[in-house]
Parts: structure tokens; C-alpha cells; sequence
């Protein structure tokens, strides 16, 4: 039996183990993720123009 023929029936012979989800799941799940992260990042846009553009803050109680 060639190297290349052997390799090919051990290909075929690996068994998968059982996932704890469907495979369905998992895009899902990522997508989620990602939809958060960007909520997240997207909360933050406007941090910068809260500030007052003067050196110190302008703020009365000087913090």
C-alpha cells in the first residue's frame, strides 16, 4: 500500500466527536459577539466633542 493511499484511507476513517451545539450556533453566537463589540464601540463616538475644547476643562468645580 502506497503512502498516499494510506493516507487517504486514514482520511476517511477519522470520526468527528459529537459538537455541544449545533453547528448552527456557532455563526450565531460570533455574529452576536461582533454586533456587541460594535455597540460598545459605537456608544463611544461622541466622547471626545463632550469635552470642552478650552486647555482645563472650563469647568467650574476645576476637575
Amino acid at each position: 500500500m502506497s503512502v498516499i493511499a494510506s493516507a487517504v484511507l486514514a482520511a476517511t476513517t477519522i470520526e468527528e466527536g459529537p459538537l455541544i451545539a449545533p453547528s448552527v450556533v456557532f455563526p450565531i453566537i460570533a455574529i452576536s459577539v461582533f454586533l456587541l463589540l460594535g455597540f460598545v464601540a459605537f456608544s463611544y463616538r461622541d466622547v471626545a466633542h463632550r469635552q470642552d475644547a478650552r486647555p482645563g476643562g472650563g469647568s467650574s468645580q476645576g476637575h
